[in-house]
């Protein structure tokens, strides 16, 4: 059970390394919006960033691992802080920690295990400290909300979360960005084995990639930086090595000066909150079939070019819905057909992953638009999530364009905005540091 606000615990160790474990008390240590000065990550595209810049560990919490039998000790499986006198992981996120003199932390997600920390098992089974499996004896991350000092023996107060606290929409985001990048380097992949020139970064929560044949942003995007803004250098050195341009999805400018393509916002609600509408008249949706890949295709490659934002070249295009085709069986993806007298009017695609229906690739014919048919197609999405056991459904559309105020009736609300990032090779980037 969560100690009430006020509750107050102390910091028993502070521990640093220069990457991995154990983490080894200090004397001391400053704490600022990226971690503790002195501690570095060898994974740092799984941990830190300014959502996860502090790792905490009760006390009460290693005991009980302990009493399993297992060797794990005060820093032995990294975190940061050491703490007693609180059960933290019971705590919900946004809970803020006064610390010491000034140190303000916020608690942003539990901090889930990996083989690193597999040495302090004596089976090797890391997961015995899983939220998942054992929610008391997780480890939890937190974002600094005031920097300061912090040191052993340091007073720790609990304090409710501050009014507007984003700490669950972050941990919301978490997950919707984790589904993105599975969406996104499966679709890569797909055009890598399609015979495409295309490069992927798959490192973490880091997931770029670069087709310098295949002009669009489709095929050139990069995925990571709500979380990791620090690695933004990667990033643009991963478009240097390839020489084409590529554009980083974030909420904010990456780098002084950055030049903000479209706004796109992120929407989002439950299954049931979305309303079932049948199709107009004369029009029929359904699950795709293999069947329907030859005439769906040809439709599809009709589209204008100039019906998307940005435009998409012909070989684009091709390479574009080809990857659809080639990922919407046996990973997760569902493709609708809306058709009228037999012949494909509209499509559009959903993939369900770790409780996320995502909402893309949906398509009606200019002859057709301005019908319903979008908004039943959403509708027919939203039932398969249902179906999966999904808790969210959501969708990125432009800022201000039909597709935002079709997900926008259908009972979707912004949650998010970030735009495109375009980083030219021949551009003024910032030098790697």
């Amino acid at each position: 059970m969560a100690q009430p606000d006020g509750t107050r615990g102390r910091v028993l160790q502070v521990n640093v390394s220069a990457g991995g474990v154990p983490k080894r008390p200090v004397a001391e240590a400053w704490v600022d919006r990226l971690g503790l000065a002195g501690d570095a990550h060898h994974d740092d595209t799984e941990h830190g960033g300014p959502h996860r810049a502090v790792a905490l560990y009760a006390l009460e919490a290693i005991r009980r691992v302990q009493a399993d039998g297992h060797p794990i000790s005060p820093g032995s499986a990294g975190e940061n802080l050491t703490t007693t006198g609180i059960e933290l992981a019971a705590l919900p996120v946004g809970t803020r920690l006064a610390i010491g003199e000034r140190l303000v932390l916020e608690l942003s997600k539990p901090d889930n295990p990996c083989k690193t920390i597999a040495a302090n098992f004596t089976d090797g089974r890391f997961a015995r400290i899983s939220i998942a499996t054992h929610p008391l004896d997780s480890r939890m991350y937190a974002r600094v909300l005031t920097a300061g000092p912090v040191r052993p023996g340091d007073a720790i107060a609990i304090l409710p979360p501050a009014p507007g606290s984003t700490a669950q929409l972050h941990e919301l985001l978490d997950l919707i960005e984790s589904v993105e990048q599975h969406e996104a380097l499966l679709q890569w992949r797909a055009a890598r084995e399609a015979g495409h020139a295309i490069h992927i970064l798959d490192d973490g929560d880091l997931a770029a990639a670069a087709a310098p044949g295949l002009d669009h942003p489709a095929f050139n995007r990069a995925y990571g930086l709500r979380q990791l803004p620090d690695l933004v250098d990667r990033l643009t050195a991963f478009y240097r090595s390839a020489g084409t341009t590529g554009y980083l999805v974030a909420a904010e400018p990456p780098w002084p000066g950055a030049v903000a393509g479209p706004t796109y916002e992120l929407l989002a609600t439950h299954p049931a909150a979305v309303p079932t509408l049948p199709p107009p008249g004369g029009v029929a949706i359904r699950t795709f079939s293999d069947h329907d890949a030859d005439r769906w295709l040809q439709a599809a490659l009709e589209v204008p070019a100039e019906a998307f934002e940005p435009p998409m070249a012909p070989a684009v295009r091709r390479a574009f819905l080809e990857g659809l085709l080639a990922t919407a069986a046996g990973h997760g993806s569902t493709i609708f057909l809306a058709e009228a007298d037999g012949s494909p009017v509209g499509w559009a695609r959903v993939f369900v992953r770790r409780g996320v229906a995502l909402l893309g690739a949906a398509e009606v014919v200019p002859a057709w638009r301005s019908r319903g048919i979008h908004r039943a197609l959403i509708a027919a999405r939203a039932r398969q999530a249902e179906a999966e056991g999904a808790l969210h459904v959501v969708a990125q559309a432009r800022d201000g364009s039909p597709s935002a105020r079709n997900l926008a009736a259908m009972g979707l609300r912004p949650i998010w905005t970030r735009r495109d990032y375009p980083c030219a090779v021949e551009a003024a980037l910032p030098a790697p540091r």
